[in-house]
């Protein structure tokens, strides 16, 4: 009989997972809609949670609610990589529409002190829903919201209108929920199916997490290197919310999490009073959970530390972030130990605590405009204590990639200004057009604290995220504190400088590997045919000093006759900002150009591995980084099509961070062709994969970690505590090895978030790239792994026949922002020959 009772219930969970719920099943109670506002299903063709809405549709059914509703205006802030559009949606009362400019202009005046009015003034609160498009209950909840907001009748919603601004973004990853929406429908059964071994619940890789290029766009709210961040926070900035949501899913047999986070893993620079609002916003949350009788919890896991996360970056600019993390279905239906797992289920909880997000941005509306008043008082207070401090930053002969933080900074609307003048500061050199100075007495001093900071000490052990993201080291700048006597004036409008090749030669045209973009134009020298060389040592060439790896294009004896080369070059070097010296002789104090120390280069042919054992995000930022910065073509090879792949084809492969992604077969495969010549270049753990199949031979060190006077309740912490989340490492470089061309200073700055350490050679020479014996830069890393990493090395190359195996332990590539390896990325493509 039991058996019978449990199966009769278990039909109808089954029945009821199978019925498609109605609008009304996530609206409120009691309150009156307006008929000619258009229902989702009107527009779209189904119910919200009947389907997964794909983002074409989304598009449609917000641009519907735009035409018809005098509560809202939409705008298309730009596009994705895929061509789609990022919308905001501004949602407020009719009168407030009519006055919107005032409104904004008014609030923007506030947090410069011009005004303290906390009354009379609307809040105004950022909504956004699926940064993580395979987390799609948001996005799906924000249709039934945009309706509520649009539709919804009586004085409830008028005072909500009257009193608040919603900045309305029903979904930051489009290309993400357009590709996993496909997924999750193209499987979907008509008769539903929980079982989680569907092929509905288990997306091909690389799933619809990421966008375009692989990239976890939860983490660019800082770096801001992706179109669709650079649209949300020029949106942020212009406003400055008081409060912004970020709605995400987690694990099917979780039940609902909103912030705070664990209290001790917040930074030390956001206010207390934050987390304080953060927990008085929850309990509206609470309230209207208990309501419908959702499970959640709050406060146990998940953190407010890197200021990269879209829950976390508003609480170092005044104001407050949420996140929400909701159990996923990952498709439509699915098993939990929860019960019975509904897709409609995951968009009400989301759909709920939109609302009472909203509740709380009005009810705590003088609350939340008076502390952001005061966060930016206080933080004025700060910036006029700093006096004429300043920062300034540079590489005297890399102007491209100073561009690019100054870039950075620009998208968060802090003041940069130019360099008077050359100047020398702890015997780092710095030149107008090379540097920039930041003046630390302005508006956003707390956010470029949080910036540069170099911090090694913390309250906590453990990490959500990365742990150290100091700019001017991603970006291995020099930099130092100054004052203001050194700065000109404020830069308004940044630009990129270019360069022009001075005059004609008949000779040959040096241009030294130093600028970012020197493999952009090396790469499209060589696919035009021409020839060029780089050198091996330095050498001076009348007044003019030429460092390791120089590249050398000669004039004689190319497909191009001197004029069309003089015109190429040109061209090259206005793009990419290279400069092209000419020279009359081959005569030189040092190596002569016909010298045996300049050596031939080969135009790059190169794949990528990628598919299933290979993480994501490590070759989605080969990807990018080759296709959108070096226009340099790249195959992304799939390791399910290896077998038949020509890999003659390629002189380059890249393998990037990988779990036993090829087979034995492969292996044999990948390795005959290394033995034919082949450069292979690894990353991460595919070091321990090539040496178990005997590619080469790096010694790894051990670690041996016993708990002692460790609890069970503790274990978790414990071993957590020996994570490398992410810290920075101050490293030693041989400049004299092809690996670290181009680079002008004995030290490096290396992003590390594992705990593979390698041993160094005997011979120094092997060993191009060292960590120092006390590396430790910014970030957390537990004594034991801090006295393994000291003088290990990042870096093995080893021979195999004729070929070159080239391995990285860390990632030089990291989230588009790390510009500061991309080079020795770039080094092991370009001069794979000379290793």
């Amino acid at each position: 009989m039991r058996y019978i009772k449990a199966f009769t219930l278990l039909l109808s969970i089954l029945s009821f997972g199978q019925e498609t719920v109605s609008l009304d099943y996530y609206l409120p109670q009691g309150i009156t809609y307006d008929q000619s506002i258009p229902t989702p299903k009107s527009v779209i063709g189904h119910e919200v949670g009947e389907w997964h809405i794909t983002h074409d549709k989304l598009v449609q059914y917000m641009y519907a609610l735009a035409k018809v509703s005098d509560r809202i205006s939409i705008e298309n802030r730009g596009s994705t990589f895929e061509g789609r559009p990022l919308l905001l949606l501004t949602i407020t009362s009719p009168d407030n529409h009519t006055n919107i400019a005032q409104i904004q202009k008014d609030h923007i005046a506030a947090t410069n002190g011009e005004l303290t009015n906390f009354e009379d003034r609307p809040s105004v609160v950022y909504q956004g829903f699926s940064i993580h498009g395979n987390e799609p209950s948001g996005a799906n909840a924000g249709l039934a919201v945009a309706y509520y907001l649009a539709a919804a009748e009586g004085p409830e919603i008028e005072e909500l209108l009257n009193n608040m601004v919603i900045l309305f973004d029903p979904c930051y990853n489009p290309d993400g929920l357009q590709r996993f929406a496909y997924w999750a429908n193209t499987n979907r059964s008509m008769n539903l199916n929980p079982d989680p071994n569907d092929r509905e619940y288990s997306e091909v890789w690389p799933g619809g997490r990421t966008n375009h290029y692989w990239f976890d766009m939860n983490r660019d709210w800082l770096p801001v290197q992706l179109p669709e961040s650079r649209a949300r926070i020029k949106s942020f900035h212009s406003w400055l919310p008081n409060i912004l949501t970020d709605h995400h899913e987690m694990g099917t047999n979780s039940t609902f999490f909103f912030q705070p986070g664990i209290p001790s893993r917040t930074h030390p620079l956001t206010p207390k009073m934050n987390q304080e609002l953060t927990k008085a916003i929850g309990q509206y949350h609470v309230k209207a959970l208990d309501k419908i009788g959702s499970l959640y919890y709050s406060e146990e896991s998940f953190d407010d530390f890197y200021y990269g996360k879209g829950s976390t970056f508003p609480d170092i600019n005044g104001s407050i972030g949420i996140l929400f993390e909701q159990g996923s279905s990952r498709g439509h239906i699915q098993e939990s130990i929860n019960g019975l797992l509904t897709f409609p289920f995951t968009i009400r909880n989301q759909f709920t605590t939109a609302l009472s997000t909203l509740e709380a941005g009005l009810r705590l509306k003088s609350d939340l405009l008076e502390y952001q008043f005061n966060f930016y008082e206080n933080a004025r207070s700060e910036a006029n204590k700093a006096g004429n401090k300043a920062l300034i930053f540079g590489d005297e002969k890399d102007a491209a990639k100073t561009y690019h933080l100054a870039e950075i900074l620009n998208r968060h609307q802090i003041k940069i200004h130019e360099l008077k003048q050359e100047t020398t500061i702890n015997g780092k050199t710095y030149k107008p057009n090379y540097s920039y100075v930041v003046p630390k007495n302005q508006k956003n001093t707390r956010l470029i604290n949080a910036m540069f900071e170099k911090r090694t000490t913390f309250q906590d052990s453990l990490f959500y995220d990365i742990s150290a993201w100091t700019f001017p080291l991603a970006f291995n700048l020099d930099y130092s504190e100054t004052t203001t006597s050194v700065a000109g004036s404020e830069i308004k409008e940044l630009s990129r400088k270019t360069s022009s090749v001075s005059s004609k030669s008949n000779y040959a045209y040096l241009m030294e590997w130093h600028e970012y973009y020197s493999p952009k134009a090396v790469y499209a020298i060589l696919k035009k045919g021409l020839r060029a060389k780089v050198s091996m040592k330095q050498f001076k060439s009348g007044e003019l000093t030429f460092d390791y790896g120089t590249i050398m294009i000669p004039v004689q004896n190319q497909k191009l006759n001197s004029n069309d080369i003089f015109t190429e070059l040109n061209s090259i070097a206005e793009e990419t900002g290279v400069k092209f010296n000419p020279v009359g002789t081959g005569y030189n104090e040092g190596i002569d150009l016909g010298s045996n120390n300049f050596r031939p280069l080969e135009l790059p042919k190169i794949a990528l591995l990628v598919g299933n054992g290979i993480t994501s995000y490590d070759a989605g930022e080969i990807w990018h980084l080759l296709d959108t910065r070096y226009d340099i073509p790249v195959t992304k090879l799939d390791v399910k099509n290896f077998n038949r792949a020509d890999l003659d084809r390629y002189n380059t492969i890249i393998m990037v961070n990988n779990y036993s992604a090829l087979s034995k077969n492969q292996s044999k495969k990948l390795k005959e062709w290394v033995e034919n010549g082949g450069s292979l270049i690894a990353y991460r753990n595919a070091l321990r994969w090539l040496k178990s199949n005997e590619f080469f031979k790096p010694e790894f060190k051990s670690s041996s970690l016993t708990a002692k006077n460790i609890s069970f309740e503790e274990r978790g912490n414990f071993r957590g505590a020996q994570v490398i989340g992410g810290a920075i490492f101050e490293a030693e470089m041989d400049r004299s090895h092809p690996v670290n061309f181009g680079y002008k200073n004995n030290k490096i700055a290396m992003f590390r978030n594992t705990t593979l350490f390698m041993k160094a050679d005997k011979n120094s020479y092997n060993n191009p790239i060292r960590y120092s014996t006390n590396p430790l830069l910014s970030g957390y890393i537990s004594k034991p792994n801090l006295d393994s990493i000291a003088n290990s090395v990042p870096l093995k190359i080893a021979g195999l026949g004729r070929g070159t195996v080239i391995g990285f332990t860390d990632n030089t590539n990291f989230r588009a922002f790390w510009y500061g390896t991309n080079k020795l990325l770039m080094n092991a493509i370009f001069f794979r020959e000379e290793f």
